[in-house]
């Protein structure tokens, strides 16, 4: 039987907290980090990877491969300084993607 899981990938002070969740922390301090550590992850049964937004801008290209894929899901969440809007950007994209209409703000594509 094939166990999924859950993983959130960041700086050390954003993702701790997770742990408290039942998901696996992976701290990483470099983008390169990071970008290995989504294809192993991708490789080992996680669906969803939890990223900070801040990590995630560094990374573009690893984040974009696995958007064409079923997954990993790749959901990018705000590091421990806040917002930079970019997780927000790309759920309103997948929506859009999903209805063919921007349901969550209203415009039109």
């Amino acid at each position: 039987m094939c166990m999924y899981k859950m993983g959130v990938i960041g700086d050390k002070d954003s993702i701790l907290g997770f742990k408290a969740l039942g998901l696996s922390v992976f701290p990483v301090t470099q983008p390169e980090q990071a970008a290995r550590l989504i294809h192993k992850l991708a490789k080992e049964n996680y669906v969803i990877l939890f990223v900070t937004e801040s990590l995630a801008q560094d990374i573009k290209e690893t984040i974009d491969r696995y958007g064409s894929q079923p997954f990993p899901i790749i959901t990018l969440i705000p590091n421990n300084a806040g917002s930079m809007g970019l997780g927000m950007e790309g759920i309103k994209s997948n929506v859009e993607k999903a209805v063919g209409v921007d349901i969550l703000f209203g415009e039109r594509g």
